[in-house]
């Protein structure tokens, strides 16, 4: 590996991750509260409210029908506003974030709605308030399959992250367009290649040794 291929890689791979972070931690931030009041205003859940329900759902699957590429252009705008610029990692993160955060809440909805009802009710029975059983009950419940959920989130903010790139956001996408497309080098394109390989399957690993270590702790107390 040359030494400006080594560099560049560096540098890419810095942005990258930046975004990765902190894009997952804003849309998980967003996306949590949105998941929980889809779960728990569904039929026959602890605040059923079929309008709120059918309302939030609707927002949330027409923000997830735009393909990624336009939403990252249409906030745009937005990114000038909040950071001063449409250009480099930061500016990409609300776009990031704003992708993130409606495809989190639906896989954060899918992981609650797995939880058994009867725990739930067991807890409103005993006094619990909606709120605890929510906090006591329902996430600690659901918390395995949350881990895996937030974990394919990750990875698909890191596919995100390259798409990003080829509006000047920086990062390995960028880096593969800018050098490896344009300037046909295949040296860059093989490389950034393999590091987001090694990115994916090291999150992909890391997910799944979390939620099976949670799952087996639960196991033994039980």
């Amino acid at each position: 590996m040359t030494s400006d291929l080594f560099d560049l890689l560096v540098q890419a791979l810095g942005e990258t991750l930046y975004m990765t972070a902190l894009s997952s931690v804003i849309g998980l931030a967003l996306g949590l509260p949105l998941g929980i009041v889809l779960t728990v205003t569904g039929r026959g859940h602890l605040a059923a409210s079929p309008w709120w329900n059918k309302g939030l759902g609707l927002v949330i699957n027409l923000t997830r029908s735009f393909p990624s590429i336009i939403l990252i252009i249409v906030a745009l705008p937005l990114s000038r506003f909040l950071v001063g610029t449409t250009l480099g990692a930061t500016a990409a993160l609300v776009p990031l974030s704003l992708s993130a955060a409606p495809f989190l809440a639906r896989i954060i909805e899918g992981a609650l709605k797995e939880v058994d009802k009867g725990k739930i009710e067991a807890a409103l029975a005993g006094g619990a308030r909606r709120g605890q059983a929510v906090l006591r009950i329902l996430l600690p419940e659901a918390l395995p399959s949350l881990i895996r959920g937030i974990t394919l989130s990750v990875i698909s903010i890191l596919g995100l992250t390259a798409i990003a790139g080829a509006i000047g956001s920086g990062g390995l996408g960028s880096l593969a367009i800018r050098f490896g497309y344009m300037r046909f080098r295949d040296d860059v394109m093989v490389a950034t290649v393999i590091v987001l390989v090694v990115l994916v399957q090291g999150i992909q690993t890391s997910g799944d040794l979390i939620a099976r270590h949670i799952s087996k702790r639960r196991h033994v107390y039980e």
